[in-house]
């Protein structure tokens, strides 16, 4: 099981897979604080009254955890979280959370050994670069013990007023488009054109710094973002399918961590 100490914490905090089931519930419910008390996500009946964010999803996936020692062992210790499905299972499982927005055929019909990610979160007094680096560094461990080549998922953008996110999302569509072999597509009754802008009419710098941190990692990662947005009601965001091939994602995290930590998580 990979286990990633972060040096510059003293230790305290360190990453690995859920291991039972209280702490996937642990992450459950620093989802729901994340998303539903923080960011207004509107919760069903059933998540309200666990005030836990729950789906079909997670009996499937792996819960990749940050945990802080000092906060106690297991459960308690939860701070950070990252759910994450690989190829087999969701063909085992039958579907894909993304294909609830997004065509992914392209992705799906190729020969590439893929996983899905996605609830991204963290804890608003760890929200810093140390537990995001741990996330991924968990990421590229479990991407190296399966041979994940590429992963994609959905990203979002803060709110649901597509104008008020032209600038955004028209940098994302001109700068950032994924190749047309691979690219997504959002579903078409669901589509927000994201070529709200010339691209001679955007300042590019400024778009970058309006960006969710999370979307900005992935392009730094070498991402690429798919063809139309979706506006999530349900979550007050405005969704992006994400693809990222892993290459970059290994070699980067591999430098900075113990190699043999990296590499002896257990295949799911």
């Amino acid at each position: 099981m990979l286990q990633i100490d972060d040096a510059t914490s003293n230790s305290r905090l360190h990453v690995r897979l859920a291991e039972n089931s209280a702490e996937v519930r642990a992450a459950q419910e620093l989802r729901y604080r994340v998303f539903y008390d923080e960011m207004g996500a509107k919760p069903t009946a059933e998540m309200a009254a666990e005030r836990a964010d729950i789906d079909d999803f997670d009996e499937v996936c792996d819960h990749l955890l940050v945990l802080d020692r000092d906060k106690g062992e297991g459960a308690a210790g939860v701070v950070g979280t990252y759910r994450l499905m690989l190829r087999k299972k969701a063909e085992s499982f039958g579907r894909f959370y993304t294909a609830g927005e997004f065509d992914i055929s392209r992705i799906v019909g190729s020969d590439i050994n893929f996983m899905e990610l996605g609830r991204s979160c963290v804890d608003a007094a760890y929200r810093n670069r140390a537990t995001m680096n741990l996330l991924w560094a968990g990421i590229a461990g479990y991407v190296k013990a399966n041979d994940v080549e590429l992963m994609f998922g959905c990203a979002s953008l803060p709110g649901t007023d597509v104008d008020a996110l032209a600038a955004s999302l028209a940098y994302l569509h001109h700068w950032h488009s994924a190749p047309e072999q691979l690219r997504p597509r959002a579903l078409d009754s669901l589509r927000v054109d994201m070529n709200r802008m010339p691209k001679d009419g955007i300042d590019p710098r400024r778009a970058w710094g309006n960006l969710a941190p999370l979307i900005k990692g992935y392009l730094r990662l070498g991402g690429y973002i798919g063809d139309g947005a979706v506006v999530d009601h349900q979550f007050n965001t405005t969704d992006v399918c994400v693809i990222v091939k892993t290459d970059q994602v290994t070699e980067r995290y591999i430098r900075h961590y113990d190699r043999s930590g990296v590499e002896s998580m257990a295949q799911a």
